[in-house]
């Protein structure tokens, strides 16, 4: 199994952004992937994105303009539940190319 890292962004950086995690976590575990998160804020986001640590982002909080290098997915659909199959297809796009 390969793990990724990704950066989990709300607006506190800490009750959505861990919400969001916990789920993708347990949602990608079943699909055979570990996945380690970090919680952080939008002002956060930019600097951690540049450290090269991550894999991809996922933000319930719009996020500062910026090139954060890595691909930055909305989960607002994976937590209301209302385009949950989107997010997650555009995951497994994410984790697809990451595995080439």
């Amino acid at each position: 199994m390969k793990n990724y890292q990704v950066l989990s962004v709300c607006g506190s950086g800490t009750v959505t952004s861990s919400m969001v995690a916990e789920k993708l976590k347990e949602t990608l575990e079943e699909k055979g992937y570990i996945i380690t998160t970090t919680e952080a804020n939008p002002n956060e986001a930019l600097a951690l994105a540049q450290t090269g640590k991550y894999d991809f982002i996922t933000f319930t909080s719009p996020l500062p303009v910026g090139d954060y290098g890595i691909p930055v997915i909305s989960a607002i659909g994976f937590l209301t539940g209302f385009g949950e199959e989107e997010f997650l297809e555009e995951i497994d796009d994410v984790l697809d190319n990451l595995s080439k």
